[in-house]
C-alpha cells in the first residue's frame, strides 16, 4: 500500500507542490519510522526502514524519512565530508535545483556563501535558466548540479554554463541517472509526450538516458573529470546501513 501511495504522488503531483507538502509530512513520517536498522548519515537519524521511491518500479529502502535524501545524496554527503574540505574551508557555492536534504544544512554552514538557483523550484534563491546563468565568469568555488541535465534538451550549452561560472581549480559535481550498460547516451527529441518519455527515458520529464559517454561529454565541455566509485571505499556493512547503491559513480569535475 505504501509503495502504491508514493508512486501515485510522484507521478500525479507536480514537483514544486511535492516539495511544499514534504515540509509538513516529514516530521510525522520520521517519527513513525524511527528504529535502528538503517541510518541517514546526513542528520545521523536511524530508522527501522527507509521509504520506497521511484516513478516506475520502486526501490525499497531508498528515501530517508527525515532528510528526504536518496541513495545518491547520502553517497555525495559522505564523499564531501570524508574526501574534501567542503565543510571546513571558505567556499562560494552555486547549487542548481537544490535538494531539500542539503539546503538547510548548507545554508547553516558558516564557511559557505551558498546560492541556489532554478527555473521552477520554490526553494531556490535565484530564478535562473541553466543554459543562461545570471552569474559572472569564474564566480564559484563549488557548483552542484545533480539530476538536472537529463531534463535539459541542450545539455551541451548547460555544461558550458556550468564550466563558465566555476572558478579555475573549482569543484563541480554533476550527478545524473546513468545506464552503464549503454556505451552511448540514448536521446530522441522527437519523443515529446509524457507517456513516451517515461517509456523510453524512465521518467516523464527526462529527455535522455546517459550512458558511459557521459563523462566524455563533460570533458568535451573542458572539465577534468574523475569517475569516482566512492562505494568501493566503504564496507559492505556501511553500504547496507546507509542504504547506498554499490557501484554508483560520482562525476567529480574540476576546471
Amino acid at each position: 500500500m505504501l509503495t502504491k501511495i508514493f508512486k501515485f504522488f510522484l507521478n500525479a503531483v507536480p514537483r514544486p507542490v511535492l516539495i511544499k507538502i514534504s515540509y509538513w509530512v516529514t516530521p510525522l513520517v520520521s517519527f513513525l519510522f524511527k528504529g535502528t536498522t538503517f541510518k541517514d548519515p546526513i542528520d545521523g537519524k536511524s530508522f527501522r526502514k527507509m521509504l520506497p521511491y521511484g516513478y516506475g518500479a520502486q526501490r525499497t529502502n531508498a528515501l530517508s524519512p527525515s532528510t528526504l535524501s536518496l541513495e545518491r545524496h547520502r553517497l555525495l554527503w559522505l564523499y564531501l565530508k570524508n574526501e574534501t574540505d567542503f565543510f571546513t574551508e571558505q567556499k562560494k557555492v552555486l547549487h542548481i535545483a537544490p535538494e531539500q536534504c542539503f539546503l538547510k544544512r548548507f545554508k547553516e554552514q558558516p564557511n559557505l556563501d551558498y546560492i541556489t538557483a532554478d527555473l521552477y523550484s520554490p526553494i531556490a534563491d535565484v530564478k535562473a535558466d541553466i543554459c543562461d546563468l545570471p552569474f559572472e565568469e569564474n564566480s564559484f568555488d563549488v557548483v552542484f548540479c545533480n539530476h538536472v541535465l537529463e531534463h535539459i534538451v541542450d545539455d551541451v550549452k548547460a555544461m558550458s554554463e556550468l564550466y563558465r561560472v566555476l572558478k579555475p581549480g573549482g569543484l563541480g559535481v554533476f550527478q545524473i541517472p546513468q545506464d552503464l550498460s549503454l556505451d552511448e547516451t540514448y536521446e530522441d527529441f522527437s519523443i515529446t509526450s509524457k507517456e513516451e518519455r517515461k517509456k523510453h527515458f524512465g521518467q516523464y520529464d527526462h529527455v535522455r538516458v546517459y550512458g558511459k559517454d557521459y563523462f566524455n561529454r563533460l570533458r568535451n565541455a573542458d572539465f577534468t573529470v574523475s569517475e569516482v566509485d566512492y562505494s568501493k571505499t566503504l564496507s559492505p556493512e556501511l553500504i547496507t546501513k546507509y542504504c547506498l547503491v554499490k557501484g554508483e559513480i560520482l562525476p567529480v569535475c574540476t576546471k
